[in-house]
């Protein structure tokens, strides 16, 4: 299929985990990729609505503060984690230290950022604690990343 995660079994990964989902070259050399960063298991669990909203504005807006590669931090469907797009093909350990200082700061955040109607589509769905709980969660199993199937 033309979307790589649609060939992806997902009875055999073992989340939480952080893998190169994709590597796109543009027209002039520019190379994107795209990391899959699952927090939950698929088909057997997953995160709430405001969690996930709240979760994505607060990583976008931290993760920024620790690099410029950082392009999107989108929410997948499924609600079983996101989709973080890069510019250039960073490491995969600095990847994975990008998302460890990301979540760090979530977990002491005071508030969610842009959570309001002026500023969001939908301001009123979030909750910071369900992102710190989430973050947290993701942060505990840090040496579980690099393993994505069981």
């Amino acid at each position: 299929m033309n979307v790589e995660s649609f060939n992806l079994d997902h009875r055999t990964v073992k989340a939480p985990y952080i893998r190169l989902a994709d590597r796109k070259q543009l027209p002039h050399g520019d190379v994107i990729v795209k990391y899959d960063v699952r927090f939950t298991q698929p088909n057997s669990g997953h995160l709430d609505m405001k969690t996930i909203h709240s979760v994505e504005h607060l990583f976008a807006e931290k993760s920024r503060n620790h690099s410029a590669q950082v392009i999107d931090f989108s929410p997948m469907g499924c609600q079983t984690g996101f989709y973080l797009i890069l510019q250039g093909e960073p490491a995969y350990d600095e990847v994975l230290d990008l998302v460890e200082k990301t979540l760090t700061d979530i977990t002491a955040a005071d508030e969610v950022p842009a959570a309001n109607e002026v500023q969001c589509g939908w301001g009123a769905n979030h909750s910071l604690e369900g992102a710190q709980e989430a973050a947290a969660q993701f942060l505990a199993q840090r040496d579980e990343w690099s393993q994505v199937t069981a």
